[in-house]
């Protein structure tokens, strides 16, 4: 990734690490929004109005955020891949079950999605601070809390704590393993 037409002083070698945390945030980021439309023009249930308003908001913040992202990446000298093709070919999430229509079903693919994105987000904050890219840690610290209001104002709507699947949590062990 030579950037010829962007004058960053960012050593080469970190933009292009930097991009590729980036790209693959991006991909999870705009994978979940698609997920959040899924949800939300499928529900259906006695709360179906308050809940496809909510996940239309996920679906919505999520995009906004994964703009956030996708122009960071760009800064660095980037070509941003934000098609569904690479969007399908690079997310990690889990694949959004297409036969869900009950309020709970909803509820819980998209909660664990959520927080899926919400820690990995996390750990790339932590990966790019670590490298002395404060800018871009800082993008991914304000996308973390973006995304853990989310998952919080979804999760809210659960009676009983859901379990990441076990082949979604082995993408990022650090979701179920105790802190």
């Amino acid at each position: 990734m030579k950037s010829e037409f962007i004058p960053n002083d960012m050593p080469e070698e970190l933009r292009r690490k930097t991009v590729a945390v980036l790209k693959q945030q991006l991909a999870d980021a705009l994978d979940l929004a698609m997920q959040a439309k899924q949800a939300h023009w499928n529900i259906q249930g006695p709360n179906f109005l308050s809940l496809h308003e909510l996940f239309d908001q996920v679906a919505a913040t999520i995009t906004e955020l994964s703009d956030v992202l996708a122009e960071r990446a760009a800064q660095l000298g980037a070509v941003v891949e934000g098609t569904i093709q690479a969007v399908a070919r690079d997310s990690r999430l889990p694949v959004y079950p297409l036969d869900l229509r009950q309020e709970t079903d909803h509820l819980r693919a998209l909660a664990t999605a959520l927080a899926l994105f919400a820690a990995s987000i996390r750990q790339a904050s932590k990966d790019v601070d670590n490298t002395g890219d404060a800018d871009t840690a800082d993008i991914m610290t304000q996308v973390s809390r973006g995304a853990d209001l989310l998952l919080w104002k979804v999760a809210s709507h659960i009676s009983e704590p859901a379990e990441v699947p076990r082949e979604a949590a082995s993408l990022w062990p650090s979701v179920v393993e105790p802190c």
